[in-house]
């Protein structure tokens, strides 16, 4: 079953600022309204675009949506651009500014889509997010950070009079999203520490992450993500085995239940996971492989199978 989505308003979260939390396919929503318009940041996955335009418009009442803002373009965040775009026409999207060529001409492999096996109706953009700017949401003022690591051009948002942090995937209550870069034969673990420096040094008071319930302990999550960022650095091993878990999860959660024969056919159609299988399975065939990832998510308590068909758990 899919998690509930649920609008949170925690009181020391700024004024005219909505976290709709979702469940893990899409990323948390976060609705800004105030005098001088109205704002949301990141969007969720295509599948449930019909859940996040309700959502929204349940939120905003009569109002009309005028600012769409992508921390960063992967599905489970930008997967309900083109559904807000054509229900807002005069919505202007702005997105970090890597990847802006790619939607330009619209590429999903650059976007990650068909590497991830994972999809992304076509949309567009206005402007970018300038790391080092300030960007006005409804009333407030925020700055754009950049936040490498999960991506490579993601952001992050401040809003320093009530130091909130909109953290994305750069920081989790307990961790941060899959290193990405690392995917692609890529340095990103030394990226996920600068970011985790440049969170520390904004002195955030409170962190609405990507995924979970938003928190105030930040000492302590930034301990928990350092830890596991040093586990991943002395042994990429066990970062290949968990982003080929959380792709197999997502692809799920998307799904809700799969054959075996469907799971190996998208799975061999996508190529991080082929990349992952060959570089961890030392002559293992590919399908046994996938059955040990399977029985790794069954044994983890994240997926059931009940003869040759998988459950979400």
């Amino acid at each position: 079953m899919t998690v509930p989505p649920k609008p949170l308003q925690a009181a020391h979260l700024p004024p005219g600022l909505i976290v709709l939390e979702r469940g893990w396919l899409s990323s948390n929503n976060i609705l800004i309204q105030g005098e001088h318009g109205t704002a949301l940041i990141d969007s969720g996955y295509c599948t449930h675009a019909s859940q996040t335009l309700a959502l929204v418009q349940n939120a905003l009442k009569a109002r009309t949506l005028d600012l769409l803002v992508n921390t960063h373009l992967h599905s489970d965040h930008c997967g309900g651009n083109a559904a807000l775009q054509a229900a807002y026409p005069a919505l202007r999207t702005l997105i970090p500014p890597g990847h802006a060529p790619y939607v330009r001409d619209w590429n999903p492999d650059k976007l990650s889509y068909t590497p991830t096996g994972q999809q992304c109706p076509p949309f567009t953009l206005d402007g970018v997010l300038q790391p080092g700017t300030d960007l006005r949401l409804g009333d407030l003022h925020w700055q754009v950070h950049a936040a490498p690591g999960h991506d490579p051009h993601s952001v992050i948002l401040f809003e320093p009079a009530s130091r909130t942090l909109l953290s994305a995937d750069a920081l989790w209550q307990r961790g941060f999203g899959v290193v990405f870069p690392e995917l692609d034969d890529e340095d990103g673990f030394d990226a996920v520490a600068t970011t985790l420096n440049v969170i520390e040094a904004l002195r955030p008071a409170i962190v609405v992450p990507g995924h979970g319930t938003p928190f105030t302990d930040v000492v302590q999550a930034l301990s928990f993500a350092r830890a596991r960022l040093d586990g991943f650095v002395a042994n990429p091993q066990k970062h290949l085995a968990h982003a080929a878990k959380v792709l197999l999860k997502f692809k799920l959660l998307d799904a809700q239940r799969m054959t075996r024969a469907e799971l190996l056919a998208w799975a061999q159609g996508t190529p991080y996971l082929t990349k992952l299988f060959a570089v961890q399975s030392a002559g293992l065939p590919f399908e046994d492989g996938l059955d040990l990832l399977v029985r790794d998510l069954v044994r983890a308590g994240a997926a059931t199978l009940n003869g040759d068909v998988l459950h979400n758990a």
